[in-house]
């Protein structure tokens, strides 16, 4: 006879997703106050993005700038506004990826259901 999926206790898993999703919005908001950096250019451009993903600055050093060569300056920046929305993301995802972990779904997680 095949085995029956385990159901989780539905009240027990409500009261947990609560928790999760007051947690997550915490997170959340703790990482629009956070910074991290990234700099190009043997540190000419430095942009710095919250933890939200939202640039907060970009600093050029005067010395980057050669009116012969834009296309390099462009070329610098983004490279530093990259990198920087990638830490940002390795932060975010730090502080948010194991959020869910500890959650009783029982048998449901075999279903193939996105998220579980």
């Amino acid at each position: 006879m095949p085995k029956q999926p385990r159901v989780p206790n539905l009240q027990q898993t409500l009261q947990q997703l609560q928790s999760l999703q007051q947690a997550m919005a915490v997170a959340q908001e703790e990482l629009k106050d956070e910074l991290v950096e990234a700099s190009a250019g043997g540190g000419m451009v430095t942009a710095a993005v919250s933890g939200a993903l939202e640039l907060k600055s970009l600093t050029i050093d005067p010395a980057a700038v050669d009116p012969q060569d834009v296309e390099l300056l462009a070329d610098t920046v983004l490279a530093a506004v990259n990198e920087a929305l990638r830490k940002a993301q390795q932060l975010a995802a730090s502080k948010l990826g194991g959020a869910g972990q500890g959650l009783d779904l029982g048998d449901l997680g075999g279903l193939g259901l996105p998220g579980l």
